[in-house]
Formats: C-alpha cells, structure tokens, sequence
C-alpha cells in the first residue's frame, strides 16, 4: 500500500524502524525523507536504504526534523507518539502535508470501544478528510487527505 500511495511524491515518514516501510515508499517516490530517533535501528535502516539515492535518513526527533523539510505530499507517521495525543502535535502534522497531501496512520484498532483521540482529530478538522481501511483482519489505517 506504502509504495502506491509514494508512487512519484515527495514522502516522510517518522518513525523509520529498520527501514522496510521507507524502502518500500522508496522503489517508487519520488524523494523520502525518513526519520528515526534510535540510532542503533538507524543505523539498520541505512543499510537497508543504501541503495536507494532518493532517500534522506535523519536521526533524531522527527517533530523538529521535518517541519524544516515540509509540506509534503505523502506522511506516514508510524512513530512519535502522535498516536498517543494528535491534539498536542495536530497543527504541526496539518502543516507537515501540502494542499491535496495524504497522511497515513497505521496499527489502528478497528471498532475500537469509547473515545479515540486520534480518529476525532482527523474526522474533526475542517481542513482533512479521513477514511479508515483495514489492513488486517485486526488492524486498521487512516487515510487522510488535506483538502485545504
């Protein structure tokens, strides 16, 4: 799904891991700015992005590293602790997408019980549309698009 979405965009992505979500956004964006707060997976991630000279790998915080670097046209947030409170980091991550941009949201709870933070923050702002796919039969994704 990760390598659709990239397909000729500008990408970033917090929360490199070992790198497997950035290569694939890699093999058909085009430029990605990854960004990974543990160096020792960084540096995992490095080599497995190696090859890939459209790729940017950061090390560090990804809410002082990409803001500099945005807007962009596709963001997967896959760490940081937005998920944990969008109503602390929301405007930045708005502002992290350009006008049309797509903001992924993965490892979401399908039909989870009670309020989640992070569904009314995206199905809430005026400035975002947001639809929910699952990814497995356990798992879900938010995508969402900005349309202002």
């Amino acid at each position: 799904m990760l390598g659709v979405l990239a397909a000729g965009r500008r990408v970033a992505e917090a929360g490199t891991a070992f790198g497997e979500g950035a290569e694939a956004m890699a093999r058909t964006a085009r430029s990605v700015v990854t960004v990974e707060l543990d160096p020792e997976r960084a540096e995992v991630a490095a080599e497995r992005l190696g090859p890939y000279t459209n790729v940017e790998l950061l090390v560090g915080d990804w809410l002082e590293l990409l803001p500099p670097r945005s807007p962009f046209e596709l963001v997967f947030l896959d760490g940081g602790g937005f998920k944990h409170a969008p109503e602390v980091h929301g405007d930045l991550v708005f502002h992290l997408l350009e006008p049309g941009g797509l903001l992924v949201l993965d490892d979401l709870t399908p039909d989870r019980p009670g309020f989640d933070p992070v569904r009314a923050w995206a199905h809430g702002h005026t400035g975002l549309r947001a639809a929910e796919i699952l990814t497995t039969p356990s798992t879900s994704a938010l995508l969402v698009a900005r349309v202002t």
